[in-house]
């Protein structure tokens, strides 16, 4: 997020393409068949690219991942994410530049999700520097941002209903909260407290609080101090089954603003959905590297 907070980017990087129809019609049987590096930004001229992409298009090494003609790759310590895509219906564009993130410090946490551990949040970077520069008006700034990923070897909609995730800076580092409920009536409510060093220690999360829910009516909450509401200050993705967005609470008496997600996978596991993705989400299948 720029540091005014008026514009914002999210990258998502996928082996196995979890939101693509295309992986699911596949039934997930070849992860490395579906790859795509998903850039979304929020604000003046924004856009949103997600082109599920086939194994010719994947390169990695230690240092580098590789989907068609965007990148990631380390620089020293910092990451280095290089875009070229082409915007999804209804703004189709070009979407070039450069985003460099570099992390405040590294973790070495890891979170099952699930009790058998076929989910895991990797919490990377709860806390970095960001900087953008994109080929349009506007959009070369600087900010704060994070670098976490997900793994697993489940569909989310086999494990999970329903859940919420939010990540918040604060003097001290950044506070995240992982809620979410399992299809076998359990519950995982856990907050996760980051220092400057990136040491983690799990605390006793604030009440569960009520948000308004999204434009596509997604049920939303978020964790706050008791007798404060939280409240969005920024939409950005906007989708039947999932949302994103700018979010203000109090964390221990300290007013924060951070990222908040959204996620029903009741819908999500809709076969009506999948064909309404396949709009925003195209399919190429087949990737020359020169």
């Amino acid at each position: 997020m720029s540091a005014d907070g008026s514009r914002a980017i999210s990258i998502i990087a996928f082996i196995g393409s979890v939101f693509s129809p295309w992986y699911a019609w596949s039934g997930r049987r070849d992860p490395e068949n579906h790859v795509c590096i998903n850039v979304a930004t929020y604000g003046p001229g924004g856009r949103f690219t997600m082109t599920d992409r086939g194994r010719t298009a994947l390169r990695q090494s230690t240092r580098t991942f590789t989907v068609g003609p965007s990148a990631l790759h380390w620089e020293g310590d910092r990451l280095v994410i290089d875009v070229d895509e082409i915007g999804a219906p209804p703004l189709v564009s070009r979407l070039r530049g450069r985003i460099s993130l570099h992390p405040h410090a590294v973790t070495a946490v890891e979170m099952p999700l699930t009790p058998d551990g076929a989910h895991i949040w990797r919490p990377f970077a709860p806390s970095a520097d960001i900087s953008v520069d994109l080929d349009a008006p506007g959009w070369k700034w600087q900010g704060h941002g994070y670098f976490d990923a997900n793994f697993g070897t489940r569909a989310l909609e086999a494990d999970f209903t329903y859940w919420t995730w939010g990540r918040f800076p604060t003097r001290g580092g950044a506070t995240c909260f992982y809620d979410a409920t399992r299809r076998d009536g359990t519950h995982l409510a856990c907050a996760v407290r980051f220092d400057a060093t990136g040491a983690a220690r799990v605390v006793t999360p604030p009440p569960k609080a009520p948000l308004k829910r999204s434009l596509w009516q997604v049920r939303r909450e978020t964790r706050a101090d008791l007798g404060f509401s939280p409240h969005q200050v920024k939409p950005m993705l906007d989708a039947p089954f999932y949302t994103r967005s700018a979010v203000r609470t109090s964390i221990d008496g300290e007013i924060t603003t951070g990222v908040h997600e959204a996620l029903d996978l009741r819908r999500f596991r809709s076969a009506l959905l999948k064909p309404m993705l396949a709009v925003r989400v195209p399919r190429r299948a087949r990737w020359k590297f020169d």
